[in-house]
C-alpha cells in the first residue's frame, strides 16, 4: 500500500473540532476522576512524594504524546495509532492496536456510566443505578452523533468544569496556606509536606509503587491523536495541544495536591475523605460535598463522551483497513461514522446490563479491562514513532515539523518506563487479573485475524479503503 498516504488519506470526515476544542480536550484527558476522588489512595501509597510520581510520570507523558505529535502532524488521519501501526509496523499491528484500544475505550466506559448511576443517587438515591447509566449513555450517544463540532463543544464545557474548579480550589488552597482564612487566621503554611514522617515517609519505594496509579491517571490524552483527522488546522492544533500538556499536569495536578498536602496532615486523607471535598468544606462551604459530586459528576460524562467518539473513530479506521465490517465505514449526512458509533455503543450497553445484576461490582469488573489496553497503545504509539522515522531518509528528517525531541533515546526511555509499569502491574494482585486478560485478548485477535482470513487483505490497495471511505448515507 502506498504509505505516503496510507490508510485513511483520503478522509470525508468534517474538520470541525477548533483548537479551543483540542486544547480542553488534552487537559480534560488527563484530569479525570481519580484526581477528585482517587487522589487519597496514590497519597496513601506514596505520601507528600506522590508530587514527584506525578511529576515524573508527566514528564514521560509529554514525550509519549510528543511520539504521537510527530506523526500525527505528518498524517492526520481518523483512527490515529491505529492507522500508522498499520501503515509503519504492519496490517496485524494496527489491527490489533484498534481493537485493542477500541476495548480500553469501551471498558472505560461502562466504569464510567456506571460512576454516573453511583453520583446520581447522592442527590436521587431511589433511582436506579442501571437507569441513570442508560440515560447517560443515550445522551452522550446523540451528542456524537449529531456533528463532530457537538462533541468539542461538550467536551470543552465539561473540562472547562473540571478546570474551574481545581483553580479555584488551589486559590482558596493558598488564602488558607499563606494568610489563615478559613483557620482562624493562622497560616497553615507548608510544614504539612516534610513532617509526619517526610517528605518520602516510605523512602523511595513509596513513589516507585505510586507510578503506577500515575500512569493510569493520564490515561486519555492520547485523544489528542485521534482526533486529528477531524481537527482544523492539525499542524497548528496538535502541537499547541501536546506542548501544553505537561504544564497543565504539572499546575493542576502536582499544584492542587500540594494545596490538598499542605493543608492535611497526608496520613489521614485516605480515612476522611475526598480532599477537595475538605478543602471547600474548611472554608465553610456547606454544600462542598455536593459541588464536588457535580464536578465528579460532568468527568464521567466527559469521559463517556470521549469514549464514544474514540470508539467509533478507531471501528471506522479498521473498516477502511479491512479489519472490521464495511457498514462501519458509512459517514452519515454531517460526516459522522455513524454505524461504527452505534455499534460501539450497542456494546457499551453490556455496561448497563451488569448495573442491573451486579451494580455493586461492575466498576471492578471493567475498569481492570481498560488498564492493560492502555499501556498497550502507549507502547504502540512509541513503536509507530520509531518506526516512522527510521523510515526516513535525512533530508526528509530536517523537514519534519513537529519532531521527537532527545530522539532516540527519549523514545527507548518512555518504552523502559511502559515496561516497567506492566512489570509493576504483575506484582499487583488487583492488577494482575488485567496482566493475565490483556495477552488472553490479543491471542483471540490474533487467532481471529487468520481464521477469518483478514492477513489476506495485508496487499489490498489503498484504492478500496478510498472507496470505503467514500460511502455514505443517502
Amino acid at each position: 500500500m502506498d504509505k505516503k498516504n496510507g490508510v485513511g488519506s483520503e478522509e470525508n470526515l468534517q474538520r470541525g473540532l477548533e483548537e479551543r476544542h483540542i486544547q480542553l480536550m488534552a487537559l480534560g484527558g488527563a484530569i479525570g476522576v481519580g484526581l477528585f476522588l482517587g487522589s487519597a489512595g496514590a497519597i496513601k501509597t506514596a505520601g507528600p512524594s506522590i508530587l514527584l510520581a506525578y511529576t515524573v510520570g508527566g514528564a514521560i507523558l509529554f514525550y509519549i504524546m510528543r511520539a504521537l505529535g510527530e506523526v500525527a502532524v505528518e498524517k492526520p488521519v481518523a483512527g490515529s495509532f491505529s492507522a500508522y501501526a498499520h501503515d509503519y509496523i504492519g496490517p496485524l499491528a494496527g489491527y490489533l492496536t484498534g481493537w485493542t484500544y477500541w476495548l480500553n475505550w469501551v471498558s472505560a466506559c461502562m466504569a464510567e456510566v456506571t460512576a454516573v448511576g453511583v453520583y446520581i443517587k447522592f442527590w436521587y438515591p431511589s433511582v436506579p443505578q442501571w437507569a441513570s447509566a442508560l440515560t447517560a449513555l443515550a445522551i452522550m450517544l446523540i451528542v456524537n452523533l449529531t456533528a463532530v463540532k457537538a462533541f468539542g463543544e461538550f467536551e470543552f464545557w465539561f473540562a472547562l468544569i473540571k478546570v474551574v474548579t481545581i483553580i479555584a480550589m488551589i486559590i482558596v488552597g493558598l488564602v488558607m496556606i499563606l494568610f489563615g482564612i478559613g483557620n482562624a487566621g493562622k497560616a497553615i503554611g507548608f510544614s504539612n509536606l516534610w513532617t509526619h514522617g517526610g517528605f518520602f515517609p516510605y523512602g523511595i519505594s513509596g513513589p516507585i509503587r505510586a507510578l503506577v496509579m500515575v500512569t493510569f491517571a493520564f490515561f486519555g490524552v492520547e485523544l489528542i491523536g485521534v482526533t486529528a483527522g477531524e481537527a482544523k488546522n492539525p499542524e497548528k492544533t496538535i502541537p499547541a495541544a501536546i506542548n501544553k500538556v505537561f504544564w497543565r499536569i504539572c499546575i493542576f495536578y502536582v499544584g492542587a495536591l500540594t494545596v490538598v498536602l499542605s493543608l492535611f496532615p497526608w496520613d489521614q486523607l485516605g480515612t476522611i475523605g475526598s480532599p477537595f471535598v475538605l478543602t471547600f468544606s474548611k472554608l465553610g462551604i456547606k454544600s462542598a460535598a455536593g459541588i464536588i459530586n457535580f464536578v465528579v459528576l460532568t468527568a464521567a460524562l466527559s469521559s463517556c463522551n470521549s469514549g464514544i467518539f474514540t470508539t467509533g473513530r478507531m471501528v471506522y479506521n479498521l473498516a477502511l483497513q479491512g479489519s472490521a465490517p464495511k457498514p462501519f465505514a458509512k459517514l452519515n449526512k454531517t460526516q459522522v461514522p455513524m454505524n461504527a458509533i452505534l455499534g460501539s455503543a450497542a456494546v457499551m450497553c453490556i455496561g448497563v446490563i451488569l448495573n442491573y445484576f451486579v451494580p455493586g461490582k461492575v466498576f471492578t469488573y471493567v475498569a481492570g479491562v481498560a488498564t492493560f489496553a492502555g499501556v498497550f497503545a502507549w507502547v504502540m504509539i512509541v513503536l509507530v514513532q520509531m518506526k516512522f522515522r527510521k523510515g526516513l531518509k535525512p533530508e526528509e528528517v530536517e523537514k519534519i515539523k513537529f519532531p521527537m525531541k532527545g530522539y532516540p533515546y527519549t523514545s527507548y526511555i518512555c518504552l523502559a518506563y511502559l515496561a516497567f509499569v506492566i512489570g509493576a502491574m504483575c506484582m499487583d494482585p488487583d492488577l494482575l487479573v488485567a496482566v493475565i486478560v490483556g495477552p488472553i485478548w490479543l491471542i483471540v485477535l490474533t487467532a481471529c485475524y487468520y481464521i477469518f482470513g483478514l492477513n489476506k487483505n495485508k496487499d489490498v490497495k489503498n484504492e478500496v479503503y478510498i472507496e470505503e471511505n467514500q460511502i455514505k448515507e443517502s
